[in-house]
């Protein structure tokens, strides 16, 4: 589970929280760990001059979001000097890991690369237990960052925005609440995340089922301990079905499995650290970072060129049992570069891979199910599993394909299949995913110049200038938007956070008040994002990475929802624009027209 901070739902059936519809990482942008601070000082006398123009402004920053995104980018307008303010939808701050409880949930990149490089002291102080962290160690971890850098009096909770509305008139941002209030401010950040917008599935009767109904991304509070001896019907076998099916297999009464579309997984094979083996991992921090920063998508994990198909059959096994053997996306990221744009090399690695599959279920025909095949092994985002598939050899678990036997309707006691089955369950997990990437930004009624919906800007297509701005939407910076490297998500937000802090760092000192991309740089952007993409077989196929979620009421064309290219030329290119001093965007200073 690697997403960032939610700032709420809309259009869904109530299930836990959510309001329900007809109808779960990357970069770094430090070469290394650095010191507080930022690069270069903004005086007191330009940010005290910068607020003054903002007079008439609540604030001179607002950001939506209070996950990492929202925590990183407060505290680097706080290191400015600037009036700022986090809104966020939930009582607290964490983001994806205050929403995301259900059993199970964990990173599947390693700790000490899923945690923040800017703050030494943070690192020195902070104490890994698992090389991959359950959610409740995160969220401390969250929380330990929030208290040592004093951010949450910068934070506002329970507050879920509606609508953004860009005001010509005075060049600044307006947005109101739920509960219509209102905040001014000259600079907006979206830190709203990328997978946040839980949905249901487009399915008839979500509405009339009368026992507990949760969605993973809502579960509730001690609701693992609920499970105990009840039927459970969980529909759905992503990222965060497989952790929660082989976390909840061994306390339920019974477990029934829905499944539409199986996934590829590998094991996980996490384990705990010592103390001693945390402080090896505390000295090799710098070379962490360095790799996480050189890698193509921000990983520790580097891949090779290697031809597959000609590689020796018996060579390229063992190298390939020797990757599957070890922790983490090793066998996802370390492999050869062709199994991810050549056909027939990623055809060997999914047999390689469903043979290991086969060999761990004990029932041909449920391995038969298991294995995916309308798309190959890394070709939709690859979850890790700790047993999995051998909970399927439990005598408690059923597995329904509904691909063939599809989920007619949702009843009142379960779920009714087409070939006349009920299921009758006590609770019905809902595991059915996100409006990913843009979804969250749907969520929010956005209004750029003259009245300009972002949803209507996106709707044939997304068009950004390098994923952090959008034309006619000026003053606007997104942490983790569209068209941004995802891949291991805190090493992304770390640049994008920094990059957009700079900006706005150069913005106080000549007081610019007006920043808005152009049509030749969306143009261009856009271009160059379609190109990183072309020959990727990941792109071929329907998934959130393609901007697809299938259980929205609504079809969805497959789009380039995000940068395919290396993570390095993405920054690259992003610092190319900063060394022009940003003369790429149109920009104005307080006063001019």
């Amino acid at each position: 589970m690697t997403q960032d901070s939610t700032n709420g739902t809309n259009g869904v059936p109530k299930v836990n929280g959510i309001n329900g519809a007809n109808g779960v990482n990357v970069a770094n942008g430090t070469n290394g760990t650095h010191t507080n601070g930022t690069n270069g000082t903004t005086s007191s006398t330009k940010a005290a001059s910068f607020t003054k123009i903002n007079e008439d402004l609540d604030y001179d920053v607002l950001i939506i979001g209070a996950g990492l995104s929202g925590i990183y980018s407060m505290y680097r307008m706080a290191q400015l000097g600037l009036r700022a303010k986090v809104l966020e939808a939930g009582s607290s701050e964490g983001g994806t890991w205050f929403w995301n409880r259900y059993p199970g949930a964990r990173f599947d990149s390693e700790s000490y690369s899923y945690i923040f490089s800017f703050s030494d002291e943070i690192l020195k102080e902070w104490d890994w237990t698992e090389h991959f962290s359950p959610q409740p160690e995160t969220l401390k971890y969250i929380e330990f960052v929030t208290r040592k850098l004093d951010l949450r009096k910068h934070m506002q909770f329970d507050t879920r925005i509606r609508r953004a509305q860009f005001v010509e008139g005075s060049n600044s941002w307006k947005l109101t609440d739920d509960q219509g209030r209102t905040y001014t401010s000259r600079y907006l950040i979206t830190a709203i995340g990328i997978l946040n917008e839980p949905t249901l599935p487009n399915i008839p009767g979500v509405h009339d089922y009368k026992g507990e109904a949760w969605h993973t991304a809502r579960w509730p509070q001690g609701g693992e301990n609920q499970l105990q001896g009840k039927r459970v019907g969980i529909i759905g076998t992503g990222a965060t079905a497989i952790q929660t099916i082989q976390t909840i297999a061994d306390k339920v009464g019974s477990l029934t499995v829905f499944q539409r579309t199986p996934n590829w997984t590998a094991p996980l094979r996490n384990d705990k650290i010592s103390k001693e083996e945390m402080e090896e991992i505390r000295k090799d921090y710098p070379e962490i970072f360095r790799k996480c920063a050189e890698s193509y998508s921000c990983f520790i994990h580097v891949g090779d060129n290697n031809d597959t198909v000609a590689t020796p059959v018996e060579e390229r096994e063992r190298h390939w049992e020797h990757l599957y053997e070890q922790r983490g996306f090793t066998k996802v990221l370390a492999i050869s570069s062709d199994i991810y744009t050549n056909h027939e090399a990623n055809a060997l690695y999914s047999a390689f891979h469903e043979k290991k599959i086969r060999a761990r279920i004990n029932d041909p025909k449920v391995a038969d199910l298991l294995i995916p095949t309308n798309h190959g092994f890394g070709t939709r985002r690859t979850p890790l599993e700790s047993g999995y598939y051998e909970v399927f050899n439990q005598d408690n678990v059923k597995l329904v394909d509904i691909r063939s036997n599809p989920i007619e309707r949702i009843t009142a006691t379960g779920v009714h299949t087409t070939d006349g089955n009920d299921y009758d369950v006590d609770v019905l997990v809902y595991a059915t995913g996100f409006d990913a990437v843009t979804g969250s930004f749907n969520a929010i009624e956005f209004e750029g110049i003259g009245g300009t919906k972002l949803r209507d800007v996106w709707g044939e297509g997304i068009q950004t200038f390098l994923g952090l701005t959008v034309k006619n939407f000026p003053n606007m910076f997104m942490i983790m938007g569209p068209h941004q490297m995802f891949g291991n998500i805190p090493r992304s937000i770390e640049y994008a956070v920094q990059w957009t802090a700079e900006f706005i760092e150069w913005a106080v000192e000549n007081q610019v008040t007006y920043c808005e991309a152009t049509d030749e740089g969306v143009a261009a952007w856009t271009e160059h994002v379609h190109e990183c993409g072309k020959g990727l077989l990941a792109n071929e196929v329907d998934s959130w990475m393609t901007g697809v979620n299938k259980n929205l009421a609504h079809k969805q064309k497959r789009s380039m929802t995000r940068y395919n290219g290396p993570a390095p030329g993405y920054r690259k290119r992003c610092e190319e624009v900063k060394g022009r001093e940003y003369s790429d965007f149109v920009l104005k200073k307080a006063g001019e027209a």
